[in-house]
Order: structure tokens, then C-alpha cells, then sequence
């Protein structure tokens, strides 16, 4: 045998051990990076929000710019984005389907009008509110019965099945005719098909100025502000967190007023 063999055997494995020790590292150091990326909520990567993309002005598609998605919650969701420096990709979904989504994972946070009730608070996060506004109570304009709400009582009344407004007509004592969202409930209201739905101040007043319709009417305005924010899951603290720096950012800079006027010709941001 060639004494020289082992020798050049011992190089060759020491030499290939070398290189796979290196490969290694570097794969190390590659995971470790990934690792980095992907905690704290995934800094850089882009955030998954749900929305209704039917309940103007909040959510809508506009017809005069290309039917694009726009409103004042998709406007402010981006704006955060824009403070994160994270894209916002809208998923669009029925209002009574939009927390499965949530607590499927498969979005990382509700902008939607979501109003901050106790019940609600039970199941998820919330962030600071970013919309202050009332209730109301919605009649055809010829209807003279309804002066309080007391007198939704036994009435048929148009609403989103989990929303706010529909705890509020249910606890009125009206019976509720499930919708996808506010524009049916006008439809139906307009229709004699209900009598009432009872939904935002700052969307009907949006609804009017839009449409200049007069066949509907507020009837009543109720007195308890309510307070809207985004929704996230339990385990979300982290963007939560985030999230509540982007909007005090957003409300010290005036960013939040300015949406707010563009939509409302006032600040609806502030309580």
C-alpha cells in the first residue's frame, strides 16, 4: 500500500470537516436572523386586517377614485402601518364573521368601527380609542312614533346581529331583522320592511351628506357616547402595544384630526 494514502485521506477529512463546519455556522446564523424577523409580532412584515369594506364612511369602496377601499378606519389602520413602517393588507368579510377571523389567526387586528363594550373586552384586546361618537335611532321620515328610545319597544329593527346597536335594540325590547351592514338597514328601513335601525350618528350623518336622502330620519339620539378601537386577538399584547404608540403618534401630530375632517368636518378622534 502507498504510505502516502492515509495522509492525503486524514487531509481530504479534515478539509471536508472544516467546510461542513462553516456551512453551519453560517445556516446558524441565518436561522437566528429569521428567528429575529419573525418575533415581537413580526416587525416588517405586513399587517392583516380585517374590515367590512360596506359601512361608510368607515369602510367602503369608493366609485369616483377606481372603487378603491378607502374610509376613516382603513385611512387611520394605514396611517399605523405608515408608523410601524409595516403594508396593511385589508381582508374583507361580513360584519357577524369578522372576530372568526380573529380568533382563527389568520388576521392580526379588527378596523371596523369595533365598539369597546365589556363583554367584548372579556374576549379581546382593544387599543386606545380612535372614535367617539353616539348612537341614534333611525326612522322613515313620515314615521311620528318614535320620540325615545323606549319606543323602538316591539318594533322591527334593522342591525348587524353582534354589533353594539343590536345589544341596544335588544335591550330596548325590539325585534331584530339580521343585515349585513348599514346600507341594508336604510334599504329595508325604506322599504317598510322594518321600522327602525339604530347604528351610528357619524354614519348617517355621512349617509345623508352623501346621498342627500330625506325619506330617513333621526328620530332619537341616544345619550351614551360610545368609544370605537381596534379589535385584537388575546395573545396580541405585543402589537397592541405597538399599535397604541402609532396612534398616539398619529393623534399628536394631528394626523388623526385631519382624517377625522376629511370625513366629518370635525374631529371625531377626540373624546
Amino acid at each position: 500500500m502507498n504510505p502516502e494514502t492515509p495522509v492525503r485521506t486524514r487531509l481530504t477529512l479534515t478539509a471536508t470537516l472544516a467546510t461542513a463546519l462553516l456551512l453551519t455556522s453560517c445556516g446558524g446564523g441565518s436561522d437566528d436572523a429569521a428567528g429575529a424577523g419573525a418575533s415581537g409580532g413580526g416587525s416588517g412584515e405586513a399587517l392583516r386586517v380585517a374590515t367590512e369594506g360596506t359601512y361608510a364612511p368607515f369602510s367602503f369602496h369608493d366609485p369616483a377614485n377606481g372603487n378603491e377601499l378607502t374610509g376613516y378606519d382603513v385611512e387611520v389602520a394605514r396611517a399605523v402601518g405608515e408608523k410601524l413602517g409595516r403594508e396593511v393588507e385589508f381582508s374583507e368579510t361580513q360584519f357577524d364573521a369578522i372576530f372568526a377571523g380573529l380568533e382563527a389567526g389568520r388576521i392580526d387586528f379588527i378596523a371596523n368601527q369595533i365598539g369597546v363594550n365589556p363583554e367584548r373586552q372579556a374576549k379581546y384586546l382593544f387599543s386606545t380609542p380612535y372614535t367617539y361618537s353616539n348612537g341614534v335611532v333611525i326612522t322613515r321620515a313620515d314615521d311620528t312614533s318614535v320620540t325615545t328610545l323606549a319606543d323602538v319597544a316591539g318594533k322591527r329593527s334593522a342591525q348587524s346581529t353582534t354589533s353594539n346597536f343590536a345589544e341596544v335594540a335588544t335591550g330596548a325590547g325590539a325585534q331584530i331583522e339580521a343585515v349585513e351592514g348599514f346600507t341594508q338597514a336604510i334599504t329595508l328601513l325604506k322599504q317598510s320592511r322594518v321600522d327602525v335601525t339604530i347604528n351610528d350618528s357619524l354614519a348617517f350623518l355621512e349617509y345623508q351628506k352623501t346621498t342627500g336622502d330625506q325619506d330617513v330620519k333621526v328620530a332619537v339620539e341616544i345619550d351614551d357616547q360610545s368609544e370605537s378601537a381596534f379589535a385584537f386577538a388575546q395573545d396580541s399584547t405585543e402589537l397592541q402595544t405597538e399599535v397604541d404608540g402609532a396612534l398616539e403618534e398619529l393623534r399628536t401630530d394631528g394626523t388623526l384630526a385631519q382624517i377625522s375632517e376629511k370625513y366629518f368636518g370635525e374631529d371625531v378622534s377626540a373624546e
